[in-house]
């Protein structure tokens, strides 16, 4: 028995030094994905033909990233003999994972979301390093409520749901900075200044904002239809565990609000003709509203959940 604990603690070691090397490698592509859009808006032809080369090598960077990320997350699946997702540490390095793994598979096909690869390493690396700093826990045995075939049911979709509307907010918030006034029309403060000439002429290299709001109104209708059933699998879940479907628990509000801002962004897209930044801006206030409910309401706020906190 002394010996299979000790194996549990060790495999849970080798998951933190797993996560440790993904942290270095995504910061490592952030740097040289960053190098590449500095040179990518250079005035000169020279600078911009290394471009390309850097593009690649940071994206060669990510998916090594992602070997050692996937590393971390399956020894800690092993080490609590259950899937890592129970907890906010658990949920974190899971979900990065995945919103990394379907960006590169996203990138590969559409190759003009290639420059939210920037913000998407800074995101993750960010993430990784709050998980490991402040929502780290020992692997612990599940609470009766959640050992149930249904927290992989419902946090699998609840995790490939939050991905699709975090690559989509990325793409929202390149929008609205694309098309921000004081980057159209600037003031003569700042229309010389030498970071906003760098600046306009890095946003110059993204897509169009017709094809960045196409493209992050997609990757929302995905989230959407994965959401509402992280919607109805809670329901399902709550009655086995708590027998009844609704009790206004506040993770359960929080979850049914989120599901009402997209829904209204999308009836708004196809039936209010809301396009622009307004409709940006509703992608970026649902995903703060999704921030939100993982940690403040993790964190703070009392009821059924709490499992998910700390």
């Amino acid at each position: 028995m002394k010996t299979a604990v000790n194996l549990n603690e060790a495999l849970s070691q080798w998951s933190v030094l797993g996560i440790y090397a993904s942290m270095l490698f995504y910061a490592a592509a952030f740097v040289v994905l960053s190098m590449d859009l500095a040179r990518a808006a250079s005035e000169k032809s020279k600078i911009r033909a290394t471009a390309g080369k850097l593009e690649r090598a940071g994206i060669l960077l990510m998916i090594v990233a992602v070997a050692f990320h996937g590393i971390g997350v399956l020894g800690r699946g092993i080490a609590a003999q259950r899937v890592p997702w129970a907890n906010m540490y658990e949920f974190t390095i899971t979900g990065t994972l995945v919103v990394t793994v379907i960006f590169i598979f996203a990138q590969a096909f559409r190759k003009d979301i290639r420059y939210i690869a920037t913000f998407m390493t800074a995101f993750v690396t960010l993430a990784l390093g709050i998980a490991t700093s402040v929502f780290y826990v020992q692997v612990k045995t599940l609470m009766p409520a959640l050992q149930s075939y249904w927290l992989l049911i419902h946090v699998t979709v609840a995790i490939l749901a939050t991905a699709f509307f975090n690559i989509a907010a990325a793409l929202s918030i390149t929008y609205l900075f694309k098309t921000a006034k004081w980057v159209q029309e600037p003031s003569k403060k700042y229309a010389k200044q030498t970071w906003f000439v760098a600046l306009k002429r890095v946003l110059k290299l993204f897509p169009e904002p017709a094809r960045l709001e196409q493209t992050s109104y997609r990757f929302n209708i995905i989230g959407f239809i994965l959401w509402s059933f992280t919607l109805i699998a809670g329901a399902i879940w709550a009655e086995r565990a708590w027998h009844r479907y609704w009790g206004w628990d506040t993770k359960e509000v929080w979850t049914f609000i989120i599901w009402t801002i997209y829904a209204g962004y999308l009836h708004a897209n196809a039936t209010r003709g809301w396009h622009g930044k307004r409709s940006a801006w509703l992608v970026v206030i649902g995903f703060g509203a999704i921030m939100f409910n993982f940690t403040i309401v993790n964190l703070y706020f009392k009821g059924l959940h709490v499992y998910s906190g700390l």
